[in-house]
């Protein structure tokens, strides 16, 4: 899916849930991604643990790694970005990832997300499987997941969603 018809997480709070049956300890794999090499995040497991990666416009990959290993069975896995604050210089939100195993808290880690989209065409948004270019350098794309089945992923967002008036003016004069 597109980003331009997908949910907008730039600059604000966000959650994303994957509901799993992971049917063997060496399942891995994309559970959810958005964008590329150049700008992007994924949810995914690898080595038995549970990652979250945001890649800041290629230049700065922020990754967040649980300690304990996922156990098998049906499983909600989380990652939940809570904005604290925004970084002036870059115009990106900052905060919190906290990553979660059912609904206990394994890790968290600071990052900051990229106040634009993820590529110049929006690059997509996927579950189970990564786009052609991974986000992450820990994973080589598109990273399809196996070892078990993702029964859903839900993204919920709070707070406005970041509105770039300058181009949207500029858009709309490219109209005429």
């Amino acid at each position: 899916m597109t980003e331009s018809v997908s949910v907008n997480v730039r600059r604000r709070s966000f959650t994303i849930a994957a509901a799993v049956d992971l049917q063997t300890p060496e399942a891995e794999g994309v559970l959810f991604s958005q964008g590329a090499r150049a700008g992007g995040h994924a949810l995914y497991l690898r080595d038995g643990r549970l990652h979250y990666t945001y890649n800041w416009l290629g230049e700065k990959e922020q990754t967040v790694s649980s300690d304990p290993e996922v156990p098998t069975g049906s499983r909600v896995l989380t990652a939940e970005f809570q904005k604290t604050g925004d970084d002036e210089k870059t115009i990106s939100a900052t905060g919190t990832l906290t990553l979660y195993i059912d609904t206990d808290a394994v890790c968290s880690g600071e990052l900051m997300t990229q106040p634009g989209m993820f590529g110049l065409s929006g690059s997509g948004a996927s579950v189970g499987r990564g786009n052609g270019s991974s986000v992450s350098s820990d994973y080589e794309g598109p990273f399809p997941f196996v070892g078990g089945t993702i029964e859903r992923v839900v993204i919920d967002v709070s707070g406005d969603h970041y509105v770039d008036h300058e181009k949207e003016v500029l858009a709309y004069l490219a109209r005429d």
